[in-house]
């Protein structure tokens, strides 16, 4: 049984977004949101993802170069848990640099914010059928928290592909 100590020591605020993006695209560099305008395909593929409706008909992120930072929610067991990714599209594909756990509000699956399970995130890339591409070990007692960031992860890549077609549809008309 988990004490109210224990409670109250693991779900809370462990990054403001000013304090993400910083990670991110370092201190002096920091990018003003976009807001991207989700397609009915984007959306689909995101519902198999979730394995439920996508709830936003649009999403904000940030934007530098070919890097981009999503700021997500899904739930845990019963709350929602606030997860900031950083995808790198400058490669042949597109990828994740850095997944970090800005709320957790369970009270119980709270581990996923440690950077020994979020530093496995480090280079997953989207593989066929909407999957990332390598393994994420799990964590004993935290299957819905981690099952969530990997979802957000999931989600982060598409959309940094779409707002990645998306420019070059651009520049190409």
């Amino acid at each position: 049984m988990t004490t109210p100590l224990v409670q109250a020591a693991s779900a809370g605020q462990y990054l403001t977004v000013d304090e993400f993006l910083d990670l991110g695209f370092g201190d002096d560099a920091k990018p003003e949101s976009k807001v991207f305008w989700l397609t009915p395909a984007l959306k689909a593929r995101i519902k198999a993802i979730r394995g439920k409706d996508f709830p936003l008909l649009r999403v904000r992120y940030w934007q530098q170069d070919l890097r981009t930072a999503w700021i997500l929610e899904e739930i845990g067991k019963e709350m929602p848990i606030t997860i900031g990714v950083v995808v790198d599209s400058g490669g042949a594909i597109s990828s994740v640099t850095q997944v970090e756990i800005l709320a957790f509000r369970e009270s119980r699956g709270w581990e996923v914010r440690h950077s020994f399970f979020t530093e496995q995130f480090r280079g997953a890339a989207l593989a066929e059928r909407d999957v990332l591409s390598q393994h994420i070990d799990g964590i004993t007692g935290a299957t819905l928290s981690v099952r969530a960031v990997k979802q957000v992860a999931l989600i982060a890549l598409l959309l940094a592909d779409a707002v990645q077609a998306s420019a070059d549809t651009s520049a190409a008309e």
